[in-house]
């Protein structure tokens, strides 16, 4: 009795341990990497619908996109692992250790893809053929690095597709005003992406990795700011003919405050005020959203 027990502890410590590894992988302890991909996703939900989308797309548009930016995740992690070992903030990834080996990530980020599709797989068939190039462009994007001196423009495409897709899901088309959202969600994904790249800036010179923080040397202030006035000027232009009222233009103003306040935390371009930068980021997404959410409600 006692050898079975020992041998049943060690297998759940195993599976624990294995299941802790999983969660390292997909980045579970961090959620601001899928936050800011949910906020503009959701807003555009709730623009498409003109409120309240239903609690069916709500949940599957919540659960997809946490379960496809955690299978980005695991590619992300696979396509870098050879860079990851010479920067101090991944060398310690799951896939970059040895911990977890490159087919079973694959696997995992597999599994999880399916997932998301399955999910898909409840709408319609318009959202379900966006659903195509919006995987493509996730599995391209960690190789973007290697031949764009800026590939956050690819990340910006990739967390921008969720957009078009609300809006299929909804209206089984994409209609105005979503190409303007993609647009302005595209600068909100350079800005805060550039923050992030402004961290590991010594470490990707000398590992010869190509970045929009590299690319725009001593602009990447400046350039940042441009950015997040882009997002935040392009949707208040193309959500000022909802009638959305004082909510949201409250939010604005609340979004160009914590604009003020992310200038400040990179100004002086040290590695912690730069990822603190990142890290909040999804509040100011929020922000936006819950002008609209409020925007529609009190119409």
């Amino acid at each position: 009795m006692r050898r079975r027990s020992s041998g049943g502890h060690a297998r759940w410590a195993g599976a624990g341990g294995r299941l802790a590894l999983y969660l390292d992988l997909v980045r579970w302890s961090r959620p601001a990497g899928w936050l800011v991909l949910l906020w503009p996703t959701l807003a555009a939900l709730w623009v498409a619908a003109g409120g309240f989308p239903g609690w069916h797309l709500l949940a599957v548009f919540v659960a997809g996109t946490i379960l496809m930016r955690s299978a980005g995740c695991c590619v992300n992690d696979v396509a870098d692992r050879d860079f990851d070992r010479h920067v101090k903030r991944t060398a310690q990834r799951p896939v970059t250790t040895g911990a977890v080996p490159v087919r079973e990530a694959l696997a995992v980020g597999a599994a999880l893809a399916l997932a998301a599709f399955a999910l898909v797989l409840t709408t319609n068939l318009p959202t379900i053929l966006w659903s195509l190039p919006a995987l493509a462009v996730a599995i391209l994007y960690p190789f973007a690095k290697r031949f764009l001196a800026m590939p956050q423009a690819v990340l910006g495409v990739a967390f921008s597709m969720g957009i078009p897709m609300a809006f299929t899901a909804v209206r089984g088309e994409v209609p105005w005003p979503a190409p303007w959202l993609v647009l302005g969600n595209l600068f909100w994904v350079l800005a805060y992406d550039t923050e992030y790249a402004m961290v590991d800036r010594d470490d990707d010179l000398l590992i010869g990795i190509r970045t929009s923080a590299i690319t725009l040397g001593r602009f990447d202030v400046a350039a940042i700011l441009c950015f997040y006035l882009l997002f935040l000027g392009i949707w208040a232009a193309a959500l000022a003919g909802q009638a959305l009222g004082a909510a949201f233009w409250l939010a604005i103003a609340a979004a160009l405050a914590q604009v003020a306040w992310h200038w400040r935390l990179i100004r002086t371009r040290t590695r912690e005020g730069c990822f603190t930068a990142f890290a909040q980021n999804h509040w100011l997404g929020a922000t936006v959203f819950a002008g609209i959410v409020l925007g529609y409600a009190m119409r």
